[in-house]
């Protein structure tokens, strides 16, 4: 006998109800676990950056010269041994090229920049005084009165207390003497970790599924891909990135130089440095360049128009030539999306560490996401 409505212990409108409250608590106890996951996996990483970024500068430096020892190990008769040592020599050949025909003019640079702050600080403070009159009597009026010098102090307080967060201390930036040993000593054995992971033979991605038969074949296979594809995003990008700041810094660097912004060797050279974290090379480039452009002798407005170009015809070089033709479309992220996540996984990681690895790990998720989406989540076509 089918069983009545009336002695069900909830109606049917109630049923849905307390389903739809339970699929709702489900997925906010998913989302809670995956903060704590991301919260405590960033405290590790932080915890361990130490250990950490020497290892992974390391994985992702063989992972981007493997292709160079495969190439000369048939020259050396097979001997890998042989192939990663002529890549060391060639690699040392290079530096020390590069430390003698570039190193000099650019520490002249940094130490004229230095000594040239304090001039530069002075020549702002006098053209504003000297242009804005109005405008530092008004800010010394309301400094005078009490309430607006209690939000003033409050706000420097503040930002006392956000820089405190978000700048390290002086003994883990490695500012200290035992910081500077301890930076040394991670650096030191980049070498080595380098020398091992090229002399190693064979993809990870295949010799994983070996060690994973407590999976279902299928789950294997994805986990394979996956990591196939993690690899494949962190080969392409760091490989095109480093190339593309490469020569946006060369490209930056020769503008600078020619339109007569001063240090402009050093900020170019610098900023293609750190463009190899997407936009941060532009944007703190545009906050510097800009009021130096302005501020120097003989700068101006024209000078700062100049800088503008200089930056408008990179960036056209960058967008329309050497990331189509370099990185193409590997990770396949907008660029807001890009933005997002730097933001989120430097906050997550704690650092720069987070801010380098932010592309990669953000298209490695899409990646996931599509996966599950297309083998889980899609439903089957109508019959």
């Amino acid at each position: 006998m089918a069983e009545s409505a009336s002695s069900r212990f909830l109606t049917d409108r109630q049923r849905s109800v307390v389903g739809f409250a339970l699929t709702l608590l489900a997925l906010l106890a998913t989302a809670a676990l995956l903060v704590f996951a991301f919260v405590l996996l960033g405290r590790m990483a932080a915890f361990f950056s130490g250990v950490l970024w020497p290892l992974a500068l390391a994985a992702v430096l063989a992972l981007i010269l493997r292709p160079v020892v495969e190439l000369l190990e048939p020259r050396m008769k097979g001997r890998r041994l042989a192939a990663v040592i002529l890549l060391f020599g060639l690699f040392l050949t290079a530096v020390w090229g590069a430390v003698l025909l570039v190193v000099p003019p650019l520490l002249e640079q940094l130490l004229n920049l230095i000594a040239y702050l304090p001039t530069f600080w002075q020549t702002a403070t006098d053209y504003v005084q000297r242009s804005y009159p109005e405008w530092i009597a008004l800010v010394q009026r309301q400094l005078a009165q009490p309430m607006v010098r209690q939000v003033t102090d409050n706000l420097l307080a503040e930002l006392n207390g956000l820089l405190a967060h978000a700048l390290p201390s002086l003994r883990s930036a490695g500012i200290g003497l035992m910081g500077v040993g301890a930076f040394f000593a991670h650096l030191a054995i980049v070498p080595v970790y380098l020398f091992f992971f090229l002399l190693s033979r064979g993809e990870p991605a295949p010799a994983l599924g070996r060690h994973l038969t407590f999976l279902s074949p299928g789950v294997r296979e994805d986990v394979v891909f996956l990591l196939r594809e993690f690899v494949d995003i962190i080969v392409a990008f760091f490989r095109g990135q480093l190339l593309i700041a490469l020569i946006m810094g060369v490209l930056l660097a020769i503008g600078f130089s020619v339109i007569g912004l001063k240090f402009g060797l050093f900020i170019g050279l610098t900023l293609g440095v750190l463009n190899i974290v997407p936009y941060l090379g532009t944007i703190i480039g545009l906050l510097v360049t800009l009021p130096l452009a302005f501020f120097q002798p003989e700068g101006g407005w024209h000078l700062i128009g100049l800088v503008l170009l200089v930056y408008i015809m990179v960036q056209l070089i960058e967008s329309w030539v050497l990331t189509p033709k370099i990185m193409g479309d590997r990770t396949g992220l907008h660029p807001v999306t890009i933005i997002v996540a730097i933001f989120f996984w430097g906050t997550a990681f704690g650092g720069v560490l987070g801010m380098l690895f932010a592309i990669p790990l953000t298209a490695f998720f899409v990646t996931l996401w599509r996966l599950l989406r297309h083998k889980y989540f899609e439903s089957a076509p109508a019959a």
